[in-house]
């Protein structure tokens, strides 16, 4: 079984975090341009860290030998957007589901109307998402699809909500049931090869590294 470790809880000062969407585009006469997609879209990200202390800078170092190098991943998410921006209030999510009981951040998959629409159950009544808000859609600890959400939605005094995502949610591997998250959605990624930098120094303890998504079945 993959062992998935958290990404450490550090400064960080700057988050490139995008999805990738293979495709090919050809050029031809008469100004006509044809492109094909394929494959799986995927996550990648960057991720650089303020100054750190002796001993955050022990948890990157620690986090960066156990990120990938014998196939671990770690749970990579947007620290700038870590939960909905119109429900941060710079602390987890947290409050009453709308049929009762305490809300962290977890609902439920209700439905999946199709690739590109899922209705979540399980939150607070009047709970909003907004455009480019994250969704995560995860099946185990090792199988999660992350998504962006492309419309706003508000859920229903039942505390039930149909989100709009893209990309696309892979029908053959995320069948019901399934769990749906909003606090610090995420994906698993490994750290790249080479990215990694950790500079030592008086003037500069800021390290660096870049990741990218992989994908269990």
């Amino acid at each position: 079984m993959v062992t998935v470790v958290p990404l450490p809880a550090v400064g960080f000062t700057q988050c490139d975090f995008d999805p990738i969407r293979p495709r090919d585009t050809n050029r031809m006469e008469s100004r006509r341009t044809e492109a094909q997609s394929f494959g799986t879209p995927y996550w990648v990200a960057k991720y650089t860290a303020a100054r750190m202390s002796y001993v955050e800078f022990g948890l990157l170092d620690a986090f960066m030998m156990s990120a990938g190098d014998d196939g671990e991943v770690f749970t990579a998410y947007d620290v700038f957007r870590p939960r909905p921006v119109l429900m941060d209030t710079g602390a987890p999510l947290s409050g009453t589901k709308a049929a009762g009981g305490a809300f962290n951040g977890d609902g439920g998959l209700q439905s999946i109307t199709d690739a590109l629409t899922i209705v979540v159950n399980g939150l607070p009544a009047g709970f909003q998402l907004s455009p480019g808000d994250y969704v995560e859609i995860r099946k185990s600890a090792s199988i999660r699809s992350l998504h962006r959400i492309k419309t706003a939605a508000t859920a229903n005094s039942s505390g039930i909500v149909t989100l709009s995502i893209k990309f696309a949610l892979d029908l053959q591997n995320f069948t019901l049931p399934c769990t749906v998250h909003f606090e610090k959605p995420s994906c698993l990624m490994q750290i790249d090869p080479g990215s990694w930098s950790g500079p030592k120094s008086w003037a500069n303890r800021s390290p660096s590294f870049s990741a990218t998504e992989v994908f269990f079945s």
